[in-house]
């Protein structure tokens, strides 16, 4: 079966925002070389910084903003120069919602669905996001939660075959953010091409098929989760952490191809590709140390880790 054609492709993308005053009328660059395709089927995750580009580049996917350079195909269209025959099939969850504060959730569901000609049924979507609860209180009344709930219905109602997703578990209780991810899943398995951005890397290593990482502008690297998390030979990297006493004396040479160091007094990292004989290595080098951990965790690998890596900051 040939591969789909990408719902989104944005190639070599530049924008300029300026003149900037504080700077002698100079222009400032934000984006400098954005590659990504999101294609249907798929979640498709953008991950950066505050000021690494993300939103430029949604504005930009979207047809809010006009590149400066590169190009932009949505749907197989230019979205800035685009009709309203490409928007009806784009759906787009802002993070600050752009709802009207004194509209009512139902209310508001139901006039913007008269604004397509095959939209999803209001009853189903708001049962569906929990919105009947609250569907006769004003907006500005609602939570933060509830808002996103309605906000994401808004960009549903529609019917579209992209949707972009600002935040979407933003202020959602856990119970919300399993509705919403489970919602989300069943999107994708019917074919919609998602792209989103999140701050929480946990959830987007949950939902995520493919991962774009921006730093300064540009692309930096991107994969899926599993190839993100591997090591450069393509095998499962770990980390092994345990608690015992502090200022050991670690056997570095006893694991070349590990990385021992205490993070934080009586706190260690083992990391590596591990096989069973590092294992057993390690708790040889306990047992003739006289070292018995008091606590003891391997995990994976995670899209933090390797954030952290690329950007050398915290996501937020």
């Amino acid at each position: 079966m040939p591969n789909p054609s990408p719902a989104l492709e944005v190639t070599a993308l530049v924008k300029d925002f300026g003149p900037v005053s504080s700077l002698d009328g100079k222009m400032v660059r934000v984006l400098d070389g954005v590659h990504l395709r999101a294609y249907p089927g798929q979640v498709t995750v953008l991950l950066g910084a505050n000021g690494a580009g993300k939103t430029t580049t949604l504005e930009c996917a979207q047809g809010l903003q006009r590149p400066n350079g590169g190009s932009v195909r949505l749907l197989g269209e230019d979205p800035f120069n685009a009709g309203a025959a490409l928007r009806s099939r784009v759906g787009v969850m802002l993070q600050e919602g752009g709802l009207p504060p004194s509209a009512r959730p139902l209310a508001l569901l139901h006039h913007v669905a008269a604004m397509y000609g095959s939209p999803r049924p209001v009853a189903e979507l708001a049962d569906r996001l929990g919105i009947n609860s609250y569907a006769g209180t004003g907006i500005r009344r609602l939570s933060g939660g509830q808002k996103q709930r309605l906000a994401l219905a808004c960009a549903l109602i529609g019917n579209p075959e992209v949707l972009f997703l600002d935040e979407p578990s933003a202020g959602l209780d856990p119970q919300s953010r399993t509705i919403v991810f489970d919602l989300i899943r069943e999107l994708r398995a019917e074919g919609l091409a998602i792209i989103l951005t999140t701050h929480l890397l946990d959830d987007a290593q949950k939902l995520a098929d493919y991962v774009y990482i921006l730093d300064g502008g540009r692309t930096v690297t991107h994969g899926t989760v599993a190839d993100l998390t591997a090591d450069d030979a393509g095998d499962t990297y770990r980390d092994l952490r345990f608690q015992a006493a502090p200022n050991l004396d670690l056997p570095a040479a006893a694991f070349p191809a590990l990385t021992l160091r205490e993070t934080e007094p009586g706190r260690y990292s083992v990391a590596g590709c591990f096989t069973p004989a590092d294992l057993t290595s390690l708790a040889r080098w306990w047992e003739e140390a006289g070292i018995l951990p008091v606590a003891i965790t391997m995990e994976p690998r995670s899209l933090e880790d390797v954030f952290l890596d690329i950007s050398g900051r915290d996501i937020r």
